[in-house]
C-alpha cells in the first residue's frame, strides 16, 4: 500500500477518534491535497477491513468530504454520454437537487398556514428517489465490487441511503400525524436537507468519476439495459434499451434451450425450467456453497429488486450493512447443520410477505447453498372455506 494512501487513513482514523482537526490537517496535508475519488473508496474500505462499522464511519464522512471537496472537485469528470445509464443518473439527481431548492424556498417564505401540505408533498416526492438508490445499489454497486475488492467500502454509501430512508419514513409519519410543531419541522427539514443533498454530491463528487474510471462502455451499456425494470424518477423513461447480446445465452451452442435434464421425476428442457421457474409466484434467490449469487428468478410481480449484475456477488453486500451480520449468523447455522431453514415476515403497506432461507444439500447431505424464497402472501392468509376443482367450471 502506497505510503500516501497509508497517511490519509491515519488522517481518516484520527478524525474518527476526535483529535484536534487542525493538528491532523497540518500533519497530513500534503496527502490531503492528492486525494482522488478512488483513493477515498480505497480508504473507506481498508477502514472497513480494520473493523470499523460502515455506521461508525458515517458519523465523520461530511467531515472529512468538507476537508476533502477543493481536491476531488478537481476530479470531476465530463459529462456522459446522452442515453447512458450515468447520464439518467445524473439527469435524475439534476431534477431532485432542483426540487430541493424549490422547497428551500417555500421554507424561507415562512407561510405556516400550508407549510404542513406542502412539506408532506415534498416529503412524498423525495420518496420517489428510492428507485434511483436501488438502481445504484442493485446494478452499480456489484458491477464496481467485481472489479475491485476497493469497492466493497460502497456498504458505507448504502448505510447512508439506509439512513435518509428511514429518515424520510419517520418525518413523514409525524408531520401527518402532528407529532411536531412548526419550528420542529422547519429543523428537521433543514437537516433532512442536507442529508438529501449531500446523497447527490458524493455520487458525483466520488462514486460517479469512480465508475466512470473502472467500468467499460460495454458494461454501461449493459447496466442501461438492466435498469429497464426500474423507475426513472423525475424524469421520462427511455423509450430505447438495447440488449446485450449475451443476454439469456446459455453458451455459445444455440440448442442449449432445448437439451434435455433427465431427472428421477421426470425430464424438462431448459426452456420448460425457466418457464416453470418464472410463472411461480415467488421471488427466488439462489446463493452457491461459496455464498455466491448464482441464479435469481423473474416473476411477473416482483417483491424485490433484482438486477443480473448480482450474479456473481457475495450475498453479503447484497443486504444492507446493519442485517449483514443476521445473513452471516443464517449461513453459519445451515453450514454447521444446525438449521434447515429460517422463516420471517414483515408488512409493506397491504402486501404481507413471507421470507424464507432453505438450505440445499447434495445426496450426501454437504452444505450446496442457500435458497432464499419471497412470497406475498396476504391473499393465501384471506382464504376460507373452501374452493374445489369443479367450481372452476363453474365460474368460467
Amino acid at each position: 500500500m502506497e505510503e500516501r494512501i497509508k497517511n490519509l487513513i491515519d488522517y481518516c482514523q484520527g478524525v474518527l477518534r476526535k483529535e484536534n482537526g487542525k493538528v491532523l490537517y497540518e500533519r497530513y496535508l500534503k496527502d490531503i491535497q492528492t486525494i482522488t475519488p478512488m483513493d477515498l473508496i480505497h480508504i473507506e474500505n481498508e477502514q472497513l477491513k480494520m473493523g470499523n462499522k460502515p455506521e461508525e464511519l458515517l458519523t465523520v464522512v461530511d467531515k472529512l468530504i468538507n476537508v476533502f471537496y477543493k481536491y476531488l472537485k478537481e476530479f470531476a469528470m465530463e459529462a456522459p454520454t446522452e442515453g447512458t445509464f450515468l447520464y439518467y443518473l445524473m439527469e435524475e439527481n439534476k431534477e431532485f437537487t432542483e426540487k430541493l431548492h424549490t422547497f428551500k424556498m417555500v421554507v424561507k417564505e415562512r407561510e405556516w398556514d400550508t407549510y404542513k401540505e406542502k412539506t408532506l408533498v415534498f416529503l412524498n416526492e423525495m420518496m420517489e428517489y428510492e428507485e434511483h438508490l436501488l438502481k445504484i445499489e442493485n446494478i452499480l454497486f456489484p458491477m464496481l465490487e467485481k472489479k475491485k475488492d476497493r469497492f466493497n467500502g460502497m456498504q458505507i454509501m448504502w448505510a447512508l441511503h439506509d439512513q435518509v430512508r428511514k429518515k424520510l419514513k419517520k418525518l413523514h409519519a409525524h408531520i401527518e400525524k402532528d407529532r411536531l410543531g412548526t419550528e420542529e419541522i422547519n429543523m428537521e427539514m433543514g437537516l433532512l436537507y442536507f442529508q438529501l443533498f449531500g446523497l447527490v454530491q458524493k455520487q458525483e463528487l466520488i462514486l460517479f468519476p469512480a465508475a466512470k474510471e473502472t467500468l467499460s462502455a460495454e458494461e454501461f451499456s449493459d447496466m442501461h439495459y438492466q435498469s429497464r425494470e426500474y423507475g426513472f424518477p423525475y424524469i421520462e423513461k427511455p423509450k430505447h434499451f438495447t440488449k446485450p447480446e449475451k443476454e439469456g445465452k446459455m453458451n455459445e451452442d444455440p440448442t442449449d434451450n432445448h437439451q434435455i435434464l433427465h431427472l428421477e421425476t421426470g425430464s424438462l428442457s431448459m426452456d420448460q425450467i425457466k418457464s416453470m421457474l418464472d410463472v411461480l409466484p415467488l421471488d427466488m434467490t439462489l446463493v452457491d456453497e461459496k455464498d455466491q449469487v448464482v441464479y435469481f428468478s423473474r416473476p411477473k410481480e416482483r417483491i424485490f429488486p433484482r438486477s443480473p449484475a448480482i450474479i456473481g456477488r457475495n450475498v453479503r453486500n447484497c443486504h444492507p450493512p446493519q442485517s449483514v451480520h443476521v445473513v452471516e449468523d443464517i449461513l453459519e447455522a445451515f453450514k454447521n447443520n444446525e438449521k434447515e431453514q429460517a422463516s420471517f415476515w414483515i408488512q409493506r403497506n397491504s402486501q404481507f410477505i413471507l421470507i424464507q432461507y432453505v438450505a440445499l444439500r447434495d445426496d450426501e447431505g454437504k452444505y450446496a447453498g442457500t435458497l432464499e424464497i419471497s412470497q406475498e402472501v396476504s391473499q393465501i392468509r384471506a382464504l376460507e372455506g373452501e374452493r374445489r376443482l369443479l367450481q372452476w367450471m363453474d365460474e368460467k
